[in-house]
C-alpha cells in the first residue's frame, strides 16, 4: 500500500545533517617541475645570446584592405614574393590559384586579383543587388554558349525515322472503355 501524503512530507521536512569530508594531508603531494625549466635552472642563461623579438606591426593588404598583424621580417618576405606589394594570406592564396590557371605568370595573376578586389570594394559592396544581377547575367551567358554547342543541329543532319508520338493515347483508351461499358 502506498504511504499517505503526511508521511512523505514529514520525511523531507526533517533537516539532514551533512558532515564535511575529511581533509587530505599535503604530505604526499610534491611540486612538479617541467623538464625545460629544470634544464634551464641548471644552466646560466646569457641574456645577450637570446634573440630579440620583433615588434608586431599592423599591415594593410593592398588588394582587399584587410589589416593583419605581422613582424617586419614577414612583411619583407611578402614584399619580395609579390613584386613589392604587401598582400594578406588570403589574397596570396588567391594569387597562387590564379597563377596555376594562367600558367605561372605572377604579375598577371597579381594584377587580375587586384582588379577583382578593387571592383568588389568599389562597386559590389555598395550595390550588392547589381553585383548579383551581373553574376546571373554571366551565368546565363555561359549556359547559352553551352546549349549552342550541344545542339544536335550543329553536329550534322537530323536523322529521320524512329518512333514519334503524334498525339495522346488517352482518347483511344477512353473510347475502348466506353465501348466495353456500352456492350
Amino acid at each position: 500500500m502506498a504511504p499517505n501524503c503526511d508521511t512523505i512530507v514529514s520525511s523531507y521536512s526533517q533537516p539532514q545533517a551533512f558532515s564535511k569530508p575529511p581533509r587530505l594531508s599535503s604530505d604526499g603531494l610534491k611540486r612538479t617541475v617541467s623538464d625545460m625549466s629544470f634544464e634551464l635552472s641548471k644552466e646560466a642563461i646569457d641574456i645577450k645570446s637570446l634573440t630579440t623579438i620583433s615588434e608586431v606591426v599592423e599591415a594593410k593588404c593592398e588588394c582587399c584592405g584587410m589589416i593583419e598583424e605581422c613582424t617586419p621580417e614577414y612583411m619583407e618576405k611578402v614584399h619580395n614574393r609579390f613584386l613589392g606589394k604587401w598582400i594578406c594570406g588570403l589574397c596570396s592564396e588567391a594569387v597562387k590559384e590564379e597563377m596555376e590557371k594562367n600558367g605561372g605568370n605572377k604579375e598577371e595573376a597579381l594584377s587580375s586579383h587586384m582588379n577583382t578586389c578593387f571592383r568588389f570594394n568599389k562597386r559590389d559592396r555598395a550595390y550588392p543587388v547589381l553585383a548579383q544581377a551581373e553574376a546571373m547575367r554571366d551565368l546565363l551567358k555561359k549556359t547559352r554558349l553551352r546549349t549552342k554547342s550541344l545542339s544536335p543541329r550543329e553536329h550534322g543532319p537530323i536523322k529521320k525515322g524512329g518512333i514519334a508520338r503524334s498525339s495522346s493515347c488517352i482518347p483511344a483508351i477512353t473510347k475502348d472503355i466506353n465501348g466495353v461499358n456500352a456492350q
